[in-house]
């Protein structure tokens, strides 16, 4: 990070210093000397931390957590959003079960179970942290593992409006007559 008079300069933006105006693509340009001959100093990029979880560092340069509880709400409704999300394009077979009674697939009822677990045991989790550390480890670190945060269920497969039907008649199921 490049400071002139103990302000920061972005990197290409242009600037003015002196009342000279200096094109967006100087600091790229030029050498450190050339820098320094006008002033600018060059200072270590300051921590970087994750916002969802942290207001910034304190004096000492420790970390300062937000509210634990606060965060364990958030999390717990964000992930029963993408539950709800996730379950909305087959709700439709749920309601024409209710109004008419056809069946739901069992594919699909298989599937918007394990949509429902996922979440459960997510919000479990999220629930049995104790620290904003704690949660900020579990939200963020990805394995690959079905136990991750950000596993969910593979998609469920395109399910069309009506159910298929077979332009074949079905056989009779009466054995033909000898001769």
């Amino acid at each position: 990070m490049f400071l002139l008079e103990g302000k920061p300069l972005a990197l290409g933006r242009a600037f003015t210093h002196g009342g000279i105006h200096y094109p967006a693509n100087w600091l790229r340009l030029t050498s450190l000397a050339e820098k320094q001959a006008i002033g600018i100093t060059e200072a270590p990029n300051p921590p970087t931390y994750n916002q969802k979880f942290y207001w910034g560092y304190d004096s000492d340069g420790n970390l300062i957590p937000k509210d634990h509880a606060d965060l364990v709400t958030l999390w717990t409704a964000n992930t029963k959003q993408t539950a709800g999300t996730l379950l909305t394009p087959t709700d439709w077979m749920v309601v024409r079960q209710a109004d008419n009674g056809t069946a739901v697939p069992s594919e699909t009822k298989a599937w918007r179970q394990s949509i429902r677990d996922a979440a459960e045991a997510k919000i479990t989790t999220i629930m049995l942290t104790q620290t904003t550390d704690e949660l900020a480890n579990y939200i963020t670190t990805s394995t690959g593992a079905s136990t991750d945060y950000s596993f969910w269920p593979p998609e469920h497969p395109e399910v069309s409006a009506e159910p298929e039907v077979s332009a074949e008649p079905e056989a009779s199921a009466e054995p033909e007559a000898a001769s």
